[in-house]
């Protein structure tokens, strides 16, 4: 499997709040960052694959409204996690 607890654990660790703090935005943001490019990655090899390619489509829409909810109620905790990610170019 590629994400086992301990790399979730990294992921939380170095983006949210701290290991144990799964609920932060940022934390989830960095998470479906890291399973988006897993995806893609997946679907590069796999064209016909349109279950996973589902999928991709709803991790993108759950990352993109948490980045909204970044956007609207704290802008410079939005701004941190687009410039970690290099989610904007």
């Amino acid at each position: 499997m590629y994400l086992t607890s301990e790399k979730k654990q990294e992921i939380f660790k170095e983006y949210g709040n701290g290991a144990e703090d799964t609920g932060s935005p940022e934390g989830q943001i960095a998470l479906f960052t890291y399973r988006i490019s897993h995806l893609t990655e997946h679907l590069k090899q796999n064209r016909k694959d349109f279950n996973t390619e589902r999928s991709l489509v709803a991790l993108v829409g759950k990352r993109r409204k948490l980045l909204n909810y970044l956007y609207k109620n704290d802008i410079e905790r939005y701004r941190a996690i687009i410039e970690k990610l290099g989610l904007r170019k």
